[in-house]
């Protein structure tokens, strides 16, 4: 059982890093189950909700939430099961939303934007066109910014957490942004275009001095295949593959495969393997 002044002391010394870290409190439940606690952070916990079972599905709530920086009331069963309304978990998110950088003020982008908002980022759209880059056509953003994508990006606030879409289709746009994203942490960076045009965009990054490395980092063409030819498909199937990546699935269907459709986190199974 974790005390309560170490959860206080982890909660404390991630805010005063401006770590992401969520916590989840049992408010509805069995007997002696009122008030317990889990802190949850994207690589462990501490605390117990007051079993196995349960723990494991308030963690995987908690960093779903975490991600988007929501604050939301989940229900489970009393090990854990879903949709069942015994157990009642206040999950409170305490991070700022990720981001998600959206270069090209095309229609692709607009449809990018609105499937990043619904799924919790705060939207930027940038283009050094202003005919396009309008508040009238992007109204599902957060920012609308009008300014060379690459130095845009070199201001801008990149973490592990930060998605950059390159749909400029425009190597005097591509290379260059393309370039400055790779120097960041960015957990995602995918770029439109055929394989033709990405192979381009390459052979031109290489010619900037870009290595192998780190052009492995860039998924492009973007998105998972899915069939996608309008913006909107497209932009699910860019979803699609964000989550694919950041969850480390394949995302292939599900149908086709076998065992669990949740596996438990690899890196909480190596700091706790207790569990």
């Amino acid at each position: 059982m974790v005390a309560v002044g170490e959860l206080l002391s982890r909660w404390h010394e991630a805010l005063a890093e401006q770590s992401p870290v969520a916590i989840a409190t049992v408010i509805e439940g069995p007997e002696g189950s009122m008030g317990s606690k889990l802190l949850v952070a994207p690589e462990d916990h501490i605390g117990t909700a007051g079993n196995e079972e349960l723990d494991k599905a308030v963690v995987e709530a908690a960093r779903g939430l975490l991600e988007g920086g929501r604050t939301e009331t989940r229900h489970f069963g009393p090990r854990g099961q879903r949709r069942m309304e015994d157990v009642a978990v206040f999950v409170q998110s305490f991070a700022p939303p990720p981001k998600m950088y959206v270069f090209g003020a095309i229609d692709f982008a607009s449809a990018v934007a609105r499937i990043g908002k619904f799924m919790g980022y705060r939207v930027i759209v940038c283009d050094a066109r202003p005919v396009f880059a309008t508040r009238e056509r992007f109204p599902s953003a957060d920012e609308v910014v009008v300014a060379w994508p690459d130095e845009f990006l070199k201001t801008a606030e990149v973490d592990k957490r930060s998605v950059i879409c390159v749909l400029t289709h425009d190597p005097k746009f591509d290379v260059p942004v393309l370039k400055t994203a790779l120097a960041t942490e960015a957990g995602y960076i995918g770029a439109m275009g055929s394989r033709r045009t990405h192979d381009n965009r390459t052979a031109r990054l290489k010619e900037e001095g870009v290595s192998d490395e780190d052009l492995a980092r860039i998924a492009s063409p973007i998105g998972l295949d899915v069939g996608a030819r309008t913006p909107e498909e497209t932009a699910v199937a860019i979803a699609g593959e964000i989550i694919a990546l950041r969850t480390e699935h394949s995302g292939g269907r599900l149908a086709g495969k076998s065992g669990p459709i949740h596996v438990p986190d690899t890196q909480e199974a190596v700091r706790n393997p207790s569990r």
